[in-house]
């Protein structure tokens, strides 16, 4: 499809910046239209870099407002929803999940709803059309050490709040396609990392703590083991999708990088003392960070308790992206995690500034 014309939700997000970037970067004549609530993790600082560009526009509204979404659908002529906006913390959902049951349940739910009528039911409905959906690698459940990758129809065994919405969401998304006939596809992505990440999940978090002097906590015994994808992987990986793949199809969007989580934080301790010690500068600018210093990054790592349905592990096979689509990651993550500890050691205003600050000296 040439020219799209695209509604993103949750695009002042943490992967839906990215794609927001990416997109008005290798695709500069198609509409962006981001639609987002601005949650405690959407910041509008993070499209500053588009504001301004006349192919985009920024709506600051609920996606569970189905007359706003028909209304935007229309008015911009909009004919692809690439649909990010989610609550996506574990550790949140076990504590409160009504708001996973509210926004990736009830929300996606209302952005299929106006996307029906404005694309299906509509006497000026689009020739073509895409709504597509991002999902996560944790609706399949958990991993034993030596078990194969998740594929594409392996069956889903959500364990925590936040993965059962997000299966209940890809159910959602596919039954459209099946009874009404939207045209849908649906991406199942590994644990994202890299720029504009809210510094709640493991490696921001560590990072920051660290900077701070802050214990960097590991849940059990560390050995819970993630694949990583580059938030930019991610987003071409999308792209790959929304040019070459088919309507109704998911596609697993996978890194091939398989860590312990005890690995990543001690990686992530060896890169920062390795800064400090090349950039002096930076032990006046964190100067309660031990980092570079002979205390070590690594004594602020403290193991506790383990979360409730903590899935040992998970990895997804990507290989009928690779095959069918011809998508490759392009970031390995010895490169990405040195780009992303750059990033935040460059961006202090950005993680100190608002509800970033202000949620980490909660914890």
């Amino acid at each position: 499809m040439n020219n799209r014309r695209l509604l993103v939700t949750g695009g002042a997000g943490f992967i839906g910046t990215n794609f927001v970037h990416y997109w008005t970067k290798w695709h500069p004549m198609d509409r962006v239209v981001v639609l987002d609530s601005l949650t405690y993790a959407g910041n509008l600082a993070n499209l500053e870099a588009v504001n301004g560009s006349p192919s985009y526009r920024f709506v600051h509204g609920d996606i569970r407002d189905e007359q706003l979404v028909v209304n935007l659908l229309r008015e911009e002529c909009l004919d692809s929803i690439v649909h990010f906006a989610a609550e996506s913390h574990v550790d949140r959902s076990i504590l409160g999940p009504d708001a996973f049951i509210e926004t990736n349940v009830v929300g996606t739910h209302t952005l299929l709803k106006a996307a029906r009528i404005v694309w299906l039911e509509s006497a000026d409905s689009p020739r073509q059309h895409r709504f597509h959906h991002i999902s996560t690698d944790e609706v399949y459940g958990s991993l034993s050490p030596k078990s194969p990758a998740f594929l594409e129809m392996t069956p889903y065994d959500p364990s925590s709040p936040y993965a059962a919405s997000k299966a209940a969401s890809d159910h959602l998304v596919r039954a459209y396609h099946r009874t009404y006939g939207l045209e849908v596809s649906i991406s199942n992505c590994s644990n994202n990392y890299g720029p504009f990440h809210f510094p709640e999940k493991l490696i921001p978090l560590s990072i920051v703590n660290i900077l701070h002097g802050r214990p960097v906590c590991v849940y059990g015994d560390g050995l819970n083991v993630r694949d990583w994808l580059y938030v930019e992987d991610h987003c071409r990986g999308i792209d790959y999708i929304l040019e070459r793949g088919s309507a109704g199809e998911t596609y697993n969007i996978g890194g091939q990088n398989e860590h312990t989580n005890i690995d990543v934080v001690l990686k992530i301790c060896d890169l920062l003392d390795a800064a400090f010690e090349r950039e002096p500068h930076l032990r006046e600018t964190f100067r309660a960070s031990p980092a570079g210093r002979p205390k070590r990054a690594k004594s602020l790592i403290r193991f506790v308790k383990d979360r409730p349905g903590h899935d040992r592990r998970y990895a997804v096979n990507p290989k009928k992206i690779f095959t069918q689509l011809g998508f490759r990651p392009q970031v390995a993550f010895e490169t990405g995690i040195k780009k992303t500890i750059e990033w935040y050691l460059s961006q202090e205003e950005w993680w100190r500034s608002g509800s970033y600050t202000n949620w980490i000296h909660t914890q």
